[in-house]
Order: structure tokens, then C-alpha cells, then sequence
């Protein structure tokens, strides 16, 4: 009788074992692809799913997008600059059956893959193409991913290069050539301001030279502005006293004309 109760108790935790071994929680995000004996039999849908313990194997596959940190690496560009150059991927499986059985490691082989990839298209254009067109150089590295990575059911989102490293050398020459090109501008645009300035004086000139009077009320102006400090002794050669007198005799002239009119 003691032996029948041993062995129930045996039996009992023996189905216990094996009835929470059978049941599998698949969250949401995850698909389960079950293996009975080794071979391929289902993929389970998120939600309380049942399995035969021993028989049956499940591997819980993420579906979300997972971010690969890539670190940062020296490539030697076309034009033979080393830089250090880091970038990150956004990848994501697409396909739960091919994750498992077509590849170990998905995580470990993208980022293989993308290293190498990286180093690859970069290494095809010249430094000032990396530095300035990077939207390009993303978009060829996740286009060459793709085609590696369909295989292995895996889809990969986005690449961007996060990170370019110059050599100190690089970076002192390209800070020598910001500085010349801001100076070529600075002198074209002080040219420019020259050059127009030249046009406006001229057609001044051309101006006074048809009103004689608009030289001399230019010349009082200034000396108007030339004495408003009190200290200053300005000196009015002749021909400029005559000048005054005929602009004065002007003025009287045209008062008297007015007052003529008014009458």
C-alpha cells in the first residue's frame, strides 16, 4: 500500500513537470517555431500554446526592430585618408523560420556583416564624398545588407553613419582650406562693394558736373558736419569764398523773383 502512494506521488509530480514544460507563453512581438524531432513542424501565434515535452522544441523569435550598435573602425578612403568611422543598424526579423534554421547567431552575423559592409562602401569614395553626402553612402549600405541579410529572413531598416574621425593632420588642413575660402570671399565681396561704390561715384559726378551749385551745397554740408565739434578751425580757400558769394547772389535772385511773382 505504500508503495502504491510513493508511486502516485511519483506519477503526479512527474504530470505536473511535464504539463508546465508543455505550456508556452508567446508574447505579442514574438512568433514560436516549434521543431518536433528535429524537423520543421509549426510556426505558434502569440498566446497560451501547448507543446509535447521532449518531442517538441520552440524557439521564441523578437519581430522587433533591434538596434546594432557599430563600433567604430579605421577604413582608408579612395583618395587614401584614414578615418575612424562608427554607424548604427536598425534591423528586424521578417521571417521566424528562416532566423532559426539559416542562421546561428542573427544578432552576431549582422554585425559582422555590416562591419564588413561598411568598410567595403566607404572605402569606394573619396573623403569629402563621405563627409558630405552620408545620406547616399546609408542608403547603399542598407541596400547591400538587404540582399545579404533576405536569406537569413531578417530585414534591415535603416544604417546611418553616426561617427567620422579625422586624423589631426586632416583636420588642421581642412581648417587651412575653411580659412582661405572665407578669406576668398571676404575679398571678392570687399571687390564687389568697390566696384559699386565706383558706379554710384561716378554717376554723382556726372551729376555735379551737370549742376555746379550741387558741388558747392555738397562741400557746405560737409563742412556743416566736419564742425560740430567746437574745437574744430576749418579753413575756406578762396575760390570756395567765391563760390558762397555766387550761391548767395543765387539765393537773394530767386527771393526777389518770388516776392515779384507773389506781388
Amino acid at each position: 500500500m505504500v508503495w502504491l502512494w510513493i508511486t502516485l506521488v511519483i506519477v503526479g509530480i512527474l504530470a505536473i513537470v511535464l504539463f508546465f514544460m508543455s505550456v508556452k507563453i508567446v508574447k505579442q512581438y514574438e512568433r514560436g517555431v516549434v521543431l518536433r524531432f528535429g524537423r520543421l513542424h509549426s510556426v505558434r501565434e502569440p498566446g497560451i500554446r501547448f507543446i509535447i515535452p521532449i518531442v517538441d522544441v520552440m524557439t521564441k523569435v523578437s519581430l522587433r526592430i533591434v538596434t546594432l550598435p557599430i563600433q567604430s573602425q579605421g577604413i582608408i578612403t579612395k583618395d587614401n585618408v584614414t578615418v575612424g568611422v562608427s554607424a548604427v543598424a536598425y534591423y528586424r526579423v521578417a521571417d521566424a523560420v528562416k532566423s532559426v534554421i539559416a542562421i546561428e547567431n542573427v544578432k552576431a552575423a549582422i554585425e559582422q556583416i555590416a562591419q564588413t559592409t561598411l568598410r567595403r562602401v566607404v572605402g569606394q569614395h573619396h573623403l569629402d564624398e563621405t563627409l558630405a553626402d552620408t545620406a547616399a553612402l546609408n542608403a547603399n549600405i542598407r541596400e547591400i545588407l538587404d540582399v545579404t541579410t533576405l536569406d537569413w529572413g531578417v530585414e534591415v531598416t535603416l544604417v546611418e553613419l553616426k561617427d567620422i574621425l579625422l586624423p589631426d593632420s586632416m583636420k588642421r588642413a581642412m581648417a587651412k582650406q575653411a580659412e582661405a575660402e572665407r578669406e576668398k570671399r571676404a575679398k571678392i565681396i570687399a571687390a564687389e562693394g568697390e566696384s559699386l561704390a565706383a558706379v554710384q561715384l561716378g554717376v554723382a559726378s556726372d551729376t555735379m558736373m551737370s549742376h555746379p551749385l550741387a558741388l558747392q551745397l555738397r562741400t557746405l554740408q560737409t563742412l556743416v558736419e566736419v564742425g560740430v565739434d567746437k574745437n574744430t578751425v576749418v579753413l575756406f580757400p578762396a575760390p570756395l569764398m567765391a563760390s558762397i558769394g555766387e550761391l548767395t547772389n543765387f539765393i537773394d535772385r530767386e527771393a526777389a523773383v518770388a516776392q515779384v511773382r507773389g506781388h
